[in-house]
């Protein structure tokens, strides 16, 4: 894995149980992403916007896909903890768990689509 610097938009995919993590955004649901701090890796970046919009814990691993339309990167996370902290901006309430299926009108890019199709059980 290497650490690079991150640029533009950062997305995290969270996988847990077969299930992709939500987040609502205008029109919908979508991935947790932000833009990075000074200095602060894609990894570093992925794992702090989980943390601040949810309260999950989780750890960034690898890059799914770089350079997309808008300049993002999508960032491969682990979950560490099971249930968020109180530490989130979202309530467990206004964060949406879904399997590949569920999300397939998704606006997700090409490579999440291929990995959750890999990583996600059938309904």
């Amino acid at each position: 894995m290497t650490a690079e610097r991150a640029e533009g938009v950062v997305r995290a995919v969270v996988v847990s149980d077969g299930r992709l993590l939500l987040v609502p955004e205008q029109g919908g649901w979508g991935l947790p992403s932000g833009t990075p701090q000074p200095a602060e890796t894609l990894q570093a970046t992925a794992a702090r916007v989980v943390y601040e919009l949810t309260g999950y814990l989780v750890d960034g691993t690898e890059a799914l896909d770089q350079g997309d339309a808008d300049g993002g990167t999508t960032i491969l996370c682990r979950l560490l903890t099971e249930a968020p902290s109180d530490g989130g901006r979202l309530t467990p309430d206004q964060l949406r768990w879904a399997t590949a299926e569920q999300v397939v009108d998704t606006p997700l890019s090409p490579p999440v689509h291929h990995y959750l199709q890999g990583h996600t059980p059938p309904i």
